[in-house]
């Protein structure tokens, strides 16, 4: 059967047709920070999990959520390897070890927020969010005089409300590409086996107060380094700008990046 329209109701489907058809250009033209394109439904937003670099750069993180037992030892192995990095810790933490967070800053390590009471966050509601984030971050800034810019989402749990009001607030949302899986205490052997997989632009989870984990910080970067490694904070790792981050795999890309590396 031909379905004739009238006029009018050709010039409503084709206008209707056109301005579909220009949004969802604009969005595969101007990308987005969270993937390749915008499509017009359904977009899953992802943080950052490894970044695409042609140098060989990594990043070792260190998550702060229980103790400090360890950090001090910690804090020595990075010295004597002269290395930064990245430590995210939640606010019930900070509130409890302000010294420690400020000799942290002091030795030249970057701060990251992990939250302020650590609850999954894809149950929390968008102001609840913004609560965790920004008391975190104001007590940060009045301990050491620096405001955070990246986040890890407690459990590695986020969701598309969660991605875009963190983002919304100034955030760079980082989650890891290698688990050390130092927190279950596996072995040292077990740790630096994991770790050693990383290749350039890795994240690398680990945790201030896990037992095992200065151990494997030991034999870890040594080797890195033998192996032509860089180990950096994030913020000589992630592209501030100009990025997509592909929405499979996590992998941030600059616009300007050549090669699969």
């Amino acid at each position: 059967m031909k379905i004739i329209l009238s006029p009018g109701k050709k010039f409503i489907f084709f206008f209707i047709l056109t301005i579909l058809l220009v949004v969802f250009a604009f969005g595969f033209i101007m990308g987005n920070k969270y993937g390749e394109a915008i499509p017009v439904l359904n977009q899953r937003l992802v943080p950052i999990y490894k970044v695409a670099r042609d140098d060989k750069r990594i990043a070792i993180t260190l998550d702060g959520t229980w103790g400090a037992d360890y950090t001090e030892e910690i804090l020595q192995i990075l010295r004597e390897n002269d290395v930064k990095i990245t430590f995210f810790f939640a606010g019930y933490w900070l509130e409890k070890y302000p010294d420690i967070l400020k000799k942290i800053a002091a030795e030249g390590h970057e701060i990251g927020n992990h939250s302020y009471t650590h609850p999954h966050f894809n149950q929390l509601s968008k102001e609840k969010i913004k609560e965790e984030l920004e008391s975190t971050s104001d007590l940060i800034e009045k301990l050491i005089g620096k405001r955070p810019v990246y986040f890890r989402p407690p459990f590695g749990e986020y969701n598309n409300n969660v991605i875009k009001t963190v983002t919304e607030l100034g955030y760079q949302v980082i989650q890891w590409s290698i688990d050390s899986l130092d927190w279950m205490e596996p072995g040292v052997d077990k740790i630096v086996e994991r770790v050693l997989q990383a290749e350039s632009g890795d994240i690398i989870l680990m945790h201030n107060n896990a037992p095992e984990t200065s151990a494997a910080l030991r034999r870890i970067i040594p080797i890195f380094k033998e192996r032509g490694y860089e180990i950096v904070p994030l913020s000589e790792l992630v592209y501030k700008d100009n990025y997509y981050i592909e929405s499979h795999s996590g992998r941030q890309v600059s616009h300007g990046h050549r090669g699969e590396g």
